[in-house]
């Protein structure tokens, strides 16, 4: 997987407006609007979508993140992890096994009910205990123990070295969250999440849907985030163009995911008056998995033939336009220790290299199977990709192709259950480091379900290369671990897409609201004009993100568009 990091210039004034508290009704009433083609839906198959120890999806981790607080965050602006329901954390040791964090004083949950450090060991216990086929349990894995100490004090023992562990911290899956509103050893059920994070939540749900959520400002909040607004509300549509429309009519104040390349193409060489295209570094890839076990595909040859023949660069630019570039690696070139590993190997795409390789496999041509792919979760220019890919295999003869897409409500139970031999899966990075690339993918417990497995990246070059504090120092593992994915191809990189939110124009730090990770950061987000007091920005903030902003084109209906989806989710 691999993405590449755009450099892209931004003007941060030295003083930055903050909304001040201005109340506002339980309904969302005077709330900033924030659309999104997220869908969190209750089924028989995942009765909590909402629970930290349950989802592990982009869209759920976007709600998670407003209310459930973590030790550590990301800061603005990227780099390192800062303390934040903590007010200090470190390792203790030079093997980076054994993490201590001390906890701010007066930490309360959102009702009043004050955090401890064992509400921190019980929160990330439970996630290890669940151990939820489809959770993020393979984030914390390894922890050996967790030891509290006195009253502020929580140390995590670490079964190997882990100097991604503080980033791990970071995440929705590491969530504080009480104990008389989370069972210890199964799901919360339902839409409803709390705990001691910068807002409160008020899930609107209809037909065991959520169809809006209202953030409001949690008013017991301790941390290290600096809150923009009173209250933020996160309205669902059905599709792009839902959403595209409602912002054109302003019922809504900014568009996050999943805009269509049109949108984004048509907001960039002609926007409508009145609204803003923000472009700014992404991280999120699109790929190719294999059930290894599956007889189609069992047999490498048969993926490194695809590999040959798949043109990534006519995907990007036919399907996504500027919107996305082609991906060569497990691994983005915006992260440290990316190589174009597959390209190294693979070359140009060629149709007389993939019948070599298939032809010296004795494998029979075409060999036939079914591409599938979900039709609503990563946008909805995926059914076009995946008619082109299939279209590129059966063009070489080598290959009798199909396609099918399925509603991620199934898409995700069958995928898990290795009913489809071939399918199209997209990734938002948990966080921004090379591990989150690799890991995920190849160590136990991966999040695909995948059969695959490589003893050589399990056993030595996973852990290896979390022993380097200095992450560059890591690279020559990474690299390694990049040349075995090319190698063996248990998935097959195919793009990795840039980023864009649309808003409407007195919307103030949108430049600031979603990362290169795409997380969603509601508390940036401020409208101009309404109560707001200076306060110094942060100098050494570096400069992430452009803003679109050009003359009207007479005529034209200016939609809205943002960026596509992946967390695998």
């Amino acid at each position: 997987m691999n993405r590449k990091t755009l450099v892209l210039p931004a003007v941060v004034g030295l003083l930055a407006p903050v909304l001040a508290a201005c109340g506002g009704s339980d309904d969302g009433g005077d709330a900033i609007v924030v659309g999104t083609t997220d869908q969190f839906i209750a089924s028989k198959d995942n009765p909590a979508p909402l629970d930290p120890a349950i989802g592990y999806e982009a869209g759920v981790w976007n709600v998670l993140r407003q209310t459930v607080q973590t030790l550590t965050h990301i800061p603005r602006g990227g780099g390192a992890p800062v303390p934040e329901a903590a007010q200090s954390c470190s390792f203790t040791d030079t093997e980076n096994e054994s993490y201590r964090c001390t906890l701010r004083d007066g930490l309360t949950f959102a009702d009043g009910t004050p955090v401890t450090p064992e509400d921190v060991k019980y929160s990330i216990q439970r996630v290890l205990d669940i151990k939820d086929d489809s959770g993020p349990v393979g984030l914390l894995a390894n922890i050996d123990t967790i030891e509290t100490k006195g009253e502020n004090q929580v140390v995590f023992h670490l079964s190997t070295s882990d100097a991604t562990f503080p980033y791990k911290l970071a995440t929705p899956s590491a969530g504080i969250v009480q104990k008389d509103k989370y069972p210890a050893n199964s799901a919360r059920e339902g839409f409803q999440v709390d705990g001691s994070g910068p807002y409160t939540m008020k899930p609107e749900v209809k037909n065991d849907q959520i169809v809006k959520v209202v953030f409001t400002r949690n008013p017991k909040y301790k941390g290290d985030l600096k809150i923009s607004n009173e209250k933020v509300e996160l309205d669902l549509f059905p599709d792009a163009a839902a959403m595209g429309k409602a912002l054109d009519d302003k019922k809504i104040d900014m568009m996050t995911r999943t805009m269509s390349p049109e949108q984004a193409q048509e907001m960039l060489a002609e926007p409508k008056d009145g609204f803003k295209l923000t472009e700014m570094p992404g991280l999120a890839i699109s790929y190719l998995a294999f059930n290894t076990e599956d007889p189609t595909v069992k047999n490498k040859a048969v993926r490194q033939a695809m590999a040959q023949i798949v043109d990534r660069g006519a995907v990007a630019s036919k399907v996504y336009g500027s919107t996305a570039e082609p991906l060569y690696s497990l691994i983005p070139s915006g992260i440290t220790s990316h190589t174009n590993s597959f390209f190294n190997k693979y070359g140009e795409p060629s149709v007389s290299g993939a019948a070599q390789t298939l032809e010296k496999a004795g494998i029979d041509t075409p060999v036939k199977f079914t591409l599938n792919y979900t039709t609503d979760h990563y946008g909805p220019a995926t059914k076009a990709e995946f008619e082109l890919l299939a279209k590129q295999l059966n063009d070489s003869k080598l290959f009798d192709v199909d396609v099918k897409g399925t509603p991620w409500d199934k898409y995700r139970p069958a995928q898990k259950k290795g009913e489809y031999a071939v399918y199209g899966m997209g990734w938002f990075p948990d966080f921004p480091d090379a591990d989150n690339y690799t890991a995920p993918f190849l160590d136990k417990n991966n999040f695909l379900k995948s059969p695959y497995r490589s003893a050589v990246a399990q056993s030595t070059l996973i852990p290896q290369s979390r022993r380097e504090a200095d992450r560059s120092a890591a690279t020559p593992t990474f690299e390694k671990l990049q040349d075995i994915v090319a190698t063996d191809v248990p998935m097959l990189p195919i793009w990795q897409g840039k980023q864009y939110v649309a808003s409407v124009d007195e919307l103030t730090g949108v430049e600031w609201a979603v990362n290169s990770s795409a997380d969603l950061q509601l508390w940036e987000l401020a409208r101009a004009g309404l109560h707001v007091r200076p306060v110094t920005a942060r100098r050494d903030a570096p400069a992430r993100s452009r803003t679109r902003r050009r003359r009207p084109a007479p005529g034209r209906a200016g939609p809205a568009s943002s960026a596509r989806d992946p967390h695998a989710s």
